[in-house]
């Protein structure tokens, strides 16, 4: 960085400011605060467009939208929330904490960090634009099946194509975050002394690595299948669409676990922080982490049970299914234990990071029953399954992530939220959300199917009860937006230590040198 001279000859460095300060920065907090402003403003548009499903699903008959506006929100609200919302609020959190946690100036590579951001906008903007197209937006579901992928209008090519960018993106990051924790830790760092937030991020920017490429040569098939005459999912040209599946899958299974390894990591530095104790069995946890990541490759075809597999590869699968459940269990159980007779206060992101452990498990369990090959091949494609991957994703991704920002706020901003709008947040949220989709459950076990626009009268009231819900836990949210601008623009100045002894412990149980928990002062080793 070159040295400007002043008048005086004193040296200093130039630094651009407004907009081109965010847009040349290398910076890691500011990249991390940008994705987290991208990933919210990307969680309500997806938002918006989940509400007008549920305003749609209100009543029995087609009021709001037209069935094909309907499948295009389907296929919207999923890729949206999926690839620009918890993705990119997770890499924020990376960009944050991983260079403070280890000790580390920045990340490895600075400028391509600002590029695995400026990715993104350019992504959702494609995604946004294909509304406009002629033959209007993709209405293809958020695994972009063929082959009805392959006779759509041209807003299915830019899908496609913010599709390839979001990946490179997810790559370009990922590289960024390995390379960090692996050549940068404060020396004396072990990789088993790091907090359990970095090991989650490293295991899952080798989950990316290894899947992003997938998923990208199954839309590049599906656009030479459009456009240059290849048959790869088409029957009639020698081609089978169950092969896109198989593909998608291998890519999707992984996924799932990309968006929640991150938040475990999160949960796993708030529960230890409001149970003034550390956390139980790291080293278990470091390798329950690693198995899920490991075994989320082997079981992608529990999506597929009714594609008429052979029986052997179903009982496969829904054995390797059930494997998964056992270092997931592994995690839960760490958790409550190091809440176990330890010092609990029930601040905002503690509440958040329990209703995590709860709801998470619950979706866990209900995904434990989907495992069973007999009970799927009823349950696949109803509302039962919504039900599940909600439970996983909004309220195990969506409520760590909460508490990562709640739980990190004074650290980011210097200042403190407001901790009674906070537990109002919460409360609401928590309330919404179960009023929302608990219900869903009863909805698929009586056999509703999932991405219609209409549906039986007998599906009237719980429908009901899920829009209001619905409706409930999407403005509760534009709660957390104030809660947050209200925190930065006039919150109190945060204290040294904002959580009472939370951030301070000592890690009497770590050799010299300890990491950096999740506040300035590193812990004092007795």
């Amino acid at each position: 960085m070159s040295a400007v001279l002043d008048q005086h000859g004193h040296g200093h460095d130039h630094h651009p400011t407004g907009l081109m300060r965010w847009v040349t920065t290398t910076n890691h907090k500011d990249i991390g605060s940008m994705y987290l402003w991208f990933s919210f403003i990307m969680f309500l548009v997806g938002g918006v467009m989940a509400l007008t499903i549920r305003a749609e699903l209100f009543q029995p008959g087609l009021q709001v939208v037209n069935p094909e506006f309907f499948n295009a929100m389907t296929t919207y609200h999923g890729l949206i929330m999926v690839f620009g919302a918890i993705m990119p609020a997770f890499v924020g959190f990376a960009n944050w904490q991983l260079p403070m946690m280890i000790g580390a100036p920045d990340m490895a590579f600075p400028r391509m960090n600002n590029w695995s951001f400026w990715l993104l906008p350019p992504a959702a903007t494609l995604l946004i634009l294909s509304f406009f197209m002629p033959g209007g937006p993709a209405g293809v579901g958020w695994t972009m099946y063929a082959p009805l992928t392959v006779q759509q209008g041209p807003g299915m090519d830019l899908t496609i194509f913010a599709v390839h960018i979001l990946g490179m993106s997810s790559i370009m990051g990922s590289i960024n975050i390995i390379t960090t924790i692996l050549n940068m830790r404060a020396p004396g760092m072990t990789l088993m002394k790091m907090p359990l937030f970095c090991w989650t991020w490293l295991i899952t920017a080798y989950l990316l690595i290894a899947v992003m490429p997938v998923l990208a040569g199954a839309v590049t098939m599906t656009l030479t299948d459009r456009h240059f005459g290849t048959t790869f999912f088409s029957a009639a040209g020698g081609g089978d669409p169950v092969l896109y599946q198989h593909i998608f899958w291998f890519f999707g299974h992984p996924e799932v676990y990309i968006i929640a390894i991150p938040a475990f990591g999160v949960i796993s530095q708030v529960i230890p922080a409001f149970s003034r104790k550390p956390l139980f069995g790291y080293t278990s946890m470091v390798y329950a982490t690693a198995s899920i990541a490991i075994l989320s490759f082997i079981v992608w075809a529990h999506h597929m049970y009714t594609v008429g597999m052979p029986t052997v590869g179903q009982l496969y699968f829904m054995y390797a299914t059930m494997l998964i459940a056992v270092p997931t269990g592994v995690k839960v159980f760490n958790w409550l234990a190091t809440m176990w007779k330890g010092s609990l206060s029930f601040e905002t992101p503690m509440l958040f990071a329990l209703g995590f452990l709860f709801l998470f498990t619950m979706g866990g369990f209900s995904g434990l029953v989907l495992s069973l090959t007999a009970v799927d091949v009823q349950l696949h494609d109803t509302y039962y399954v919504v039900a599940h991957f909600h439970y996983v994703m909004v309220a195990g991704a969506l409520f760590a992530a909460f508490a990562g920002v709640y739980f990190w706020f004074p650290k980011w901003t210097g200042r403190m939220y407001d901790e009674k709008l906070g537990k109002l947040h919460f409360w609401l949220s928590l309330i919404f959300f179960n009023v929302t989709f608990f219900v869903q459950h009863f909805l698929g076990l009586a056999g509703m199917p999932r991405r219609i626009p209409d549906y039986a009268l007998q599906f009237t009231e719980f429908n009901m009860l899920s829009s209001i819900g619905a409706f409930g836990f999407g403005l509760s949210q534009l709660l957390f937006l104030y809660v947050m601008i209200k925190g930065i623009r006039s919150g109190e100045k945060a204290p040294q230590h904002p959580w009472e002894g939370a951030d301070t412990l000592e890690w009497t149980h770590l050799p010299t040198p300890a990491p950096y928990h999740s506040f300035e002062t590193p812990p004092v080793v007795k």
